[in-house]
């Protein structure tokens, strides 16, 4: 009888297992986990390269066509000279054309890093930036300011908002967009 009541106690036991504690077992065993671990480290740490890089730029004045630091950015420029500092990236130029080339997210999915757009001119992707975090993101926003955070949730900004995008990266850390990397 004891011995019945034992094995029936095991396999109720191994019924309670979930298929999430038999994947972990068998990436453990297949010494997966740290390689997984050792990846979600890289791309943060290259997503924190790349927030630390706009926020040094905080300050630096608008200027419509601008693209570097010491003449000035417009939002496309700012977006374009981040990326191809941080992660050798050469994006398209303007806003539209980054929105064109980059892969289309749901704002619930935005991570640091991402490239969200507004229109800001009475036509869609007229206007992008850098997602922060926090539903806050880093842009330059027009003549007469400068490089700053904003939050999305801000009435102008959420009435404007208009699409995520992220800018994918193949395995040998090339972009998957139409666009070449800095030698």
């Amino acid at each position: 009888m004891f011995r019945r009541l034992f094995v029936l106690l095991l396999l109720c036991g191994n019924a309670y297992a979930s298929p999430a504690d038999d994947m972990e077992r068998m990436l453990a065993e297949r010494g997966l986990i740290a390689h997984l671990q050792d990846m979600r480290h890289d791309v943060a740490d290259r997503t924190s390269d790349l927030v630390s890089t706009a926020m040094g730029f905080i300050g630096v004045p608008y200027r419509r066509g601008g693209n570097s630091a010491e003449t000035g950015f417009d939002c496309s420029g700012f977006v374009r000279a981040i990326y191809e500092q941080a992660k050798g990236l050469a994006l398209p130029r303007r806003a539209i054309e980054q929105a064109q080339a980059t892969e289309v997210i749901d704002k619930k999915d935005l991570q640091p890093g991402d490239l969200v757009f507004f229109n800001t001119m009475r036509r869609a992707f007229s206007h992008v930036g850098i997602y922060l975090g926090d539903g806050k993101f880093i842009h330059a926003p027009r003549t007469g300011a400068h490089v700053r955070i904003e939050d999305m949730g801000g009435s102008y900004w959420a009435k404007r908002f208009n699409g995520a995008r992220r800018v994918e990266q193949g395995q040998d850390d090339m972009p998957t967009i139409a666009a070449t990397a800095n030698p």
